[in-house]
C-alpha cells in the first residue's frame, strides 16, 4: 500500500512538468515508446539485446538534466502497466538507456535470490543500474540479497 502510495504521489508531481515543457514531453514519449518496445526486444539473447541498447544509446541526447531522465523513464515505465515485465526490468533497462545517452557511465546489474533465502525455493529475479559501483536510486532492500549473474558492460580489471 505504502508503494502505491508513494508511486501515485510521484505520478501527481511529474505530470505539470509534462504540460508546460515540450522537451521534456518529447523525451517522455521517446521514454515511453522505448519502454513498450522492450518485451519484443528481449526476445534476443540479454547480452546481444544490450550490446544493441548500448550501442543506440551512443546517439546523445541533448543535454538533459540527470533527475530529469530518471524520472521521466521511471514515469515512462511506472505508466506501462500492461507490459508482461516486470516494473524492475522497464525501469533498470529505461534508465540504463537514457542515462548513457547522457553520457553517464551508469552499468546495469541483473541479480536473482531464493525467495525467503531459502534454497528449497523458487528464484526471484531484480535488475538495477548502479554508477561508479554503486547503487543508483535504488532502495537498499531492493537489490541487497541478490547475487549478480550478469553486469553490464561487464566490469574490466
Amino acid at each position: 500500500m505504502l508503494t502505491r502510495i508513494k508511486n501515485i504521489w510521484f505520478l501527481a508531481t511529474q505530470i505539470p512538468g509534462l504540460i508546460f515543457n515540450p522537451q521534456l514531453r518529447r523525451l517522455f514519449q521517446e521514454a515511453r515508446s522505448f519502454s513498450k518496445e522492450l518485451p519484443t526486444r528481449l526476445r534476443k539473447p540479454l547480452p546481444e539485446l544490450m550490446k544493441q541498447i548500448t550501442s543506440e544509446a551512443s546517439l546523445s541526447i541533448e543535454t538533459q538534466n540527470e533527475e530529469s531522465l530518471r524520472k521521466t523513464a521511471d514515469l515512462a515505465t511506472l505508466l506501462d502497466r500492461s507490459s508482461p515485465l516486470g516494473l524492475c526490468l522497464r525501469r533498470s533497462l529505461t534508465r540504463y538507456y537514457f542515462l548513457r545517452k547522457a553520457r553517464m557511465p551508469v552499468e546495469i546489474n541483473f541479480g536473482a535470490r531464493f525467495l525467503d533465502g531459502k534454497p528449497d525455493r523458487e528464484l526471484t529475479g531484480h535488475a538495477w543500474i548502479t554508477l561508479n559501483g554503486v547503487p543508483y536510486y535504488e532502495a537498499d532492500e531492493n537489490w541487497k540479497d541478490f547475487t549478480v549473474m550478469l553486469t553490464y558492460p561487464a566490469k574490466t580489471s
